[in-house]
Protein backbone atom coordinates (compact mmCIF):
# COMPACT_ATOMS: atom_id res chain seq x y z
CA UNK A 1 0.00 0.00 0.00
CA UNK A 2 2.16 3.20 -1.24
CA UNK A 3 -0.52 6.11 0.53
CA UNK A 4 -0.90 6.39 4.19
CA UNK A 5 -4.72 5.43 3.95
CA UNK A 6 -7.21 4.02 1.40
CA UNK A 7 -10.83 3.97 1.63
CA UNK A 8 -13.38 1.41 -0.98
CA UNK A 9 -16.57 0.33 -1.33
CA UNK A 10 -17.62 -3.41 -2.12
CA UNK A 11 -20.36 -4.08 -4.08
CA UNK A 12 -23.24 -6.97 -5.21
CA UNK A 13 -20.90 -7.44 -8.27
CA UNK A 14 -17.59 -7.52 -6.83
CA UNK A 15 -18.67 -9.44 -3.69
CA UNK A 16 -19.87 -12.33 -6.33
CA UNK A 17 -16.19 -12.58 -7.55
CA UNK A 18 -14.92 -12.58 -3.90
CA UNK A 19 -17.09 -15.14 -2.97
CA UNK A 20 -16.92 -17.25 -6.22
CA UNK A 21 -12.77 -17.41 -5.54
CA UNK A 22 -12.02 -16.21 -1.85
CA UNK A 23 -8.44 -15.86 -1.21
CA UNK A 24 -6.61 -18.43 1.00
CA UNK A 25 -6.42 -17.30 4.58
CA UNK A 26 -3.36 -14.24 4.46
CA UNK A 27 -2.13 -11.28 6.82
CA UNK A 28 -1.03 -7.98 5.44
CA UNK A 29 1.05 -4.86 6.90
CA UNK A 30 -1.81 -2.86 7.27
CA UNK A 31 -4.87 -2.32 9.54
CA UNK A 32 -8.14 -3.19 8.10
CA UNK A 33 -11.65 -2.02 8.91
CA UNK A 34 -15.08 -2.80 7.48
CA UNK A 35 -18.14 -1.52 7.76
CA UNK A 36 -20.95 -3.69 6.70
CA UNK A 37 -24.53 -1.50 5.02
CA UNK A 38 -26.27 -4.66 2.92
CA UNK A 39 -25.27 -8.11 2.89
CA UNK A 40 -23.26 -10.13 5.46
CA UNK A 41 -19.87 -11.44 6.28
CA UNK A 42 -17.75 -14.58 6.90
CA UNK A 43 -14.68 -13.95 8.44
CA UNK A 44 -11.83 -16.63 9.61
CA UNK A 45 -9.98 -14.89 12.01
CA UNK A 46 -8.19 -15.32 15.44
CA UNK A 47 -8.34 -19.48 13.40
CA UNK A 48 -12.20 -19.40 13.67
CA UNK A 49 -15.27 -18.65 11.40
CA UNK A 50 -17.76 -16.51 12.12
CA UNK A 51 -20.49 -15.16 10.02
CA UNK A 52 -22.35 -11.98 10.44
CA UNK A 53 -25.31 -10.00 8.87
CA UNK A 54 -25.26 -6.44 7.98
CA UNK A 55 -24.94 -3.94 9.69
CA UNK A 56 -21.63 -5.00 11.09
CA UNK A 57 -18.46 -3.67 11.74
CA UNK A 58 -14.74 -5.59 11.58
CA UNK A 59 -11.34 -4.60 11.97
CA UNK A 60 -8.17 -7.01 11.06
CA UNK A 61 -5.20 -5.91 12.62
CA UNK A 62 -1.61 -6.10 10.95
CA UNK A 63 -0.35 -9.39 10.83
CA UNK A 64 -3.45 -11.16 11.90
CA UNK A 65 -4.21 -14.37 9.72
CA UNK A 66 -7.58 -13.69 8.33
CA UNK A 67 -9.90 -14.38 5.55
CA UNK A 68 -12.70 -12.34 4.72
CA UNK A 69 -15.86 -13.04 2.09
CA UNK A 70 -18.72 -11.06 1.97
CA UNK A 71 -21.76 -12.44 0.57
CA UNK A 72 -24.67 -11.21 -1.15
CA UNK A 73 -27.93 -11.22 0.17
CA UNK A 74 -31.59 -10.30 -1.47
CA UNK A 75 -29.36 -9.33 -4.02
CA UNK A 76 -27.69 -6.71 -2.06
CA UNK A 77 -23.84 -6.12 -0.61
CA UNK A 78 -21.96 -2.49 0.17
CA UNK A 79 -19.40 -2.70 2.52
CA UNK A 80 -17.08 0.01 3.38
CA UNK A 81 -13.67 -0.61 3.78
CA UNK A 82 -10.66 1.83 5.13
CA UNK A 83 -6.96 0.49 5.06
CA UNK A 84 -4.41 2.31 6.86
CA UNK A 85 -1.26 2.23 7.64
CA UNK A 86 -0.56 1.84 12.00
CA UNK A 87 1.87 5.17 11.84
CA UNK A 88 -1.07 7.01 10.00
CA UNK A 89 -2.67 6.83 13.68
CA UNK A 90 0.16 5.63 16.10
CA UNK A 91 -1.68 7.69 18.53
CA UNK A 92 -4.70 5.13 18.92
CA UNK A 93 -3.09 2.07 17.13
CA UNK A 94 -2.20 0.30 20.46
CA UNK A 95 -5.94 1.25 21.99
CA UNK A 96 -7.64 -0.09 18.85
CA UNK A 97 -5.36 -3.96 19.35
CA UNK A 98 -6.96 -3.95 22.87
CA UNK A 99 -10.30 -2.52 21.82
CA UNK A 100 -10.67 -5.34 19.43
CA UNK A 101 -8.55 -8.05 21.81
CA UNK A 102 -11.73 -10.17 22.57
CA UNK A 103 -13.37 -9.74 19.13
CA UNK A 104 -12.51 -8.95 15.67
CA UNK A 105 -16.52 -8.43 14.47
CA UNK A 106 -19.25 -6.58 16.05
CA UNK A 107 -22.93 -6.70 15.00
CA UNK A 108 -24.38 -3.31 14.97
CA UNK A 109 -27.85 -1.98 14.92
CA UNK A 110 -29.41 0.68 12.84
CA UNK A 111 -30.09 3.61 14.11
CA UNK A 112 -28.28 7.39 14.66
CA UNK A 113 -24.40 6.25 15.75
CA UNK A 114 -24.47 3.30 12.70
CA UNK A 115 -25.77 6.60 10.17
CA UNK A 116 -23.11 9.03 11.48
CA UNK A 117 -20.59 5.85 10.77
CA UNK A 118 -21.44 5.52 7.53
CA UNK A 119 -21.65 9.84 6.88
CA UNK A 120 -17.74 9.61 7.94
CA UNK A 121 -16.93 6.97 5.58
CA UNK A 122 -18.49 9.45 2.97
CA UNK A 123 -16.15 11.96 3.74
CA UNK A 124 -12.80 10.64 4.07
CA UNK A 125 -13.89 8.70 0.70
CA UNK A 126 -14.41 12.35 -0.81
CA UNK A 127 -11.91 14.02 0.45
CA UNK A 128 -9.60 11.52 -1.10
CA UNK A 129 -10.92 11.37 -4.16
CA UNK A 130 -9.25 15.00 -4.03
CA UNK A 131 -6.57 15.66 -6.61
CA UNK A 132 -4.65 16.86 -3.53
CA UNK A 133 -6.65 15.35 -0.46
CA UNK A 134 -5.36 16.62 3.03
CA UNK A 135 -4.41 13.78 5.11
CA UNK A 136 -5.00 16.05 8.26
CA UNK A 137 -8.37 16.08 7.81
CA UNK A 138 -8.95 12.44 6.45
CA UNK A 139 -6.99 11.71 10.18
CA UNK A 140 -9.07 13.43 12.55
CA UNK A 141 -12.18 12.05 10.45
CA UNK A 142 -10.77 7.96 11.32
CA UNK A 143 -10.09 9.58 14.73
CA UNK A 144 -13.49 10.33 15.28
CA UNK A 145 -15.01 7.50 13.49
CA UNK A 146 -13.23 4.85 15.64
CA UNK A 147 -14.41 7.03 19.22
CA UNK A 148 -17.38 6.19 17.77
CA UNK A 149 -17.30 2.74 17.12
CA UNK A 150 -16.12 2.79 21.12
CA UNK A 151 -18.97 4.50 22.33
CA UNK A 152 -21.21 2.13 20.15
CA UNK A 153 -19.26 -0.79 21.72
CA UNK A 154 -20.24 0.70 25.04
CA UNK A 155 -23.85 0.84 24.30
CA UNK A 156 -23.89 -2.98 23.39
CA UNK A 157 -22.00 -5.08 24.62
CA UNK A 158 -22.89 -5.53 28.37
CA UNK A 159 -19.49 -7.18 29.31
CA UNK A 160 -17.52 -4.24 27.27
CA UNK A 161 -16.06 -2.66 29.91
CA UNK A 162 -14.12 0.87 29.27
CA UNK A 163 -10.88 0.90 28.69
CA UNK A 164 -7.76 3.69 29.11
CA UNK A 165 -6.96 5.20 25.97
CA UNK A 166 -4.70 7.85 27.56
CA UNK A 167 -2.58 4.89 29.59
CA UNK A 168 0.66 5.84 28.83
CA UNK A 169 2.21 2.88 30.19
CA UNK A 170 0.17 0.43 29.01
CA UNK A 171 0.58 1.61 25.40
CA UNK A 172 4.40 1.98 26.72
CA UNK A 173 4.33 -1.80 27.35
CA UNK A 174 2.85 -2.75 23.92
CA UNK A 175 5.00 -0.80 22.16
CA UNK A 176 7.82 -2.68 23.41
CA UNK A 177 6.17 -5.78 23.59
CA UNK A 178 6.26 -5.71 19.27
CA UNK A 179 9.54 -4.70 19.50
CA UNK A 180 10.57 -7.32 21.99
CA UNK A 181 8.58 -10.57 22.04
CA UNK A 182 10.41 -12.69 19.88
CA UNK A 183 13.16 -12.67 22.69
CA UNK A 184 12.81 -14.51 25.77
CA UNK A 185 12.58 -11.80 28.27
CA UNK A 186 10.23 -11.93 31.02
CA UNK A 187 8.16 -9.76 32.65
CA UNK A 188 11.08 -8.23 35.02
CA UNK A 189 12.57 -6.87 31.59
CA UNK A 190 9.24 -4.66 30.64
CA UNK A 191 8.91 -3.14 33.89
CA UNK A 192 12.32 -1.91 34.01
CA UNK A 193 11.95 -0.34 30.72
CA UNK A 194 9.17 1.19 32.09
CA UNK A 195 11.03 2.16 35.28
CA UNK A 196 8.47 0.68 37.30
CA UNK A 197 7.95 -2.80 39.97
CA UNK A 198 6.60 -6.03 37.79
CA UNK A 199 3.45 -5.90 40.63
CA UNK A 200 2.77 -2.28 39.39
CA UNK A 201 3.15 -3.21 35.63
CA UNK A 202 0.82 -6.62 36.38
CA UNK A 203 -2.25 -4.42 37.84
CA UNK A 204 -2.47 -2.56 34.87
CA UNK A 205 -2.24 -5.54 32.82
CA UNK A 206 -4.89 -6.96 34.78
CA UNK A 207 -7.29 -3.98 34.44
CA UNK A 208 -7.23 -3.63 30.95
CA UNK A 209 -6.47 -6.76 29.55
CA UNK A 210 -7.50 -9.03 32.16
CA UNK A 211 -4.09 -10.75 31.83
CA UNK A 212 -1.50 -10.88 33.49
CA UNK A 213 2.05 -9.88 31.65
CA UNK A 214 3.47 -12.85 31.27
CA UNK A 215 -0.11 -14.30 29.91
CA UNK A 216 0.23 -11.18 27.61
CA UNK A 217 3.30 -11.87 26.24
CA UNK A 218 2.71 -15.92 25.68
CA UNK A 219 -0.67 -14.60 23.81
CA UNK A 220 1.38 -12.28 21.68
CA UNK A 221 4.02 -15.59 21.13
CA UNK A 222 1.59 -17.95 20.30
CA UNK A 223 -0.76 -15.32 17.70
CA UNK A 224 2.89 -14.84 15.79
CA UNK A 225 3.90 -18.73 16.16
CA UNK A 226 0.06 -19.62 14.33
CA UNK A 227 0.56 -16.82 11.81
CA UNK A 228 4.20 -18.56 11.25
CA UNK A 229 3.01 -22.20 10.69
CA UNK A 230 0.13 -20.57 8.98
CA UNK A 231 1.74 -18.45 6.38
CA UNK A 232 5.22 -19.66 6.03
CA UNK A 233 7.11 -23.03 5.46
CA UNK A 234 9.59 -22.77 7.95
CA UNK A 235 10.24 -25.77 10.60
CA UNK A 236 8.84 -25.64 13.79
CA UNK A 237 12.15 -25.57 15.41
CA UNK A 238 13.20 -22.26 13.61
CA UNK A 239 9.77 -20.80 14.42
CA UNK A 240 10.48 -21.88 17.84
CA UNK A 241 13.79 -19.78 17.72
CA UNK A 242 12.59 -17.17 15.99
CA UNK A 243 10.16 -16.68 18.72
CA UNK A 244 12.95 -16.78 21.58
CA UNK A 245 12.62 -20.65 22.82
CA UNK A 246 15.72 -22.19 23.17
CA UNK A 247 14.07 -25.59 22.84
CA UNK A 248 11.48 -27.05 20.42
CA UNK A 249 10.67 -29.33 22.70
CA UNK A 250 9.50 -26.72 24.94
CA UNK A 251 7.83 -24.66 22.67
CA UNK A 252 5.72 -27.33 21.61
CA UNK A 253 4.37 -28.03 25.21
CA UNK A 254 3.34 -24.45 25.76
CA UNK A 255 1.96 -24.43 22.26
CA UNK A 256 -0.56 -27.43 22.69
CA UNK A 257 -0.81 -26.19 26.70
CA UNK A 258 -2.29 -22.96 24.86
CA UNK A 259 -4.00 -23.98 21.66
CA UNK A 260 -4.99 -27.99 22.79
CA UNK A 261 -2.59 -28.98 19.96
CA UNK A 262 1.15 -29.21 18.66
CA UNK A 263 2.23 -27.12 16.06
CA UNK A 264 2.21 -30.04 13.57
CA UNK A 265 -1.52 -30.66 14.10
CA UNK A 266 -1.93 -26.91 14.25
CA UNK A 267 -0.34 -26.68 10.89
CA UNK A 268 -2.31 -29.86 9.07
CA UNK A 269 -5.63 -28.52 10.15
CA UNK A 270 -4.96 -25.27 9.04
CA UNK A 271 -3.72 -26.73 5.54
CA UNK A 272 -6.64 -28.93 5.19
CA UNK A 273 -8.94 -25.91 6.11
CA UNK A 274 -7.31 -23.93 3.22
Amino acid sequence: MDKPIYIFQVDASEARKISSSPDTPHNHDFEELLIGLEGSLEHFIDFQSEKFEAPYLSFVTKGKVHRLIPRVKNDKCLVWVIRFRSEFIAELTFHLYTLFHNSANIQLTEGRCFDRLVTICELINDEQAQKQPNYSIIKNLLNALFIMIESEMQKQLPEYEKQEPNSTTFTNFLQILEENFRRSHGVEFYADKLFMTSRNLNLICQKILQQSVSEIIETRKLIEAKNLLAGSDKTVSEIAFELGYNEKSYFSNVFKKKSGQTPSEFRDEMRKLV
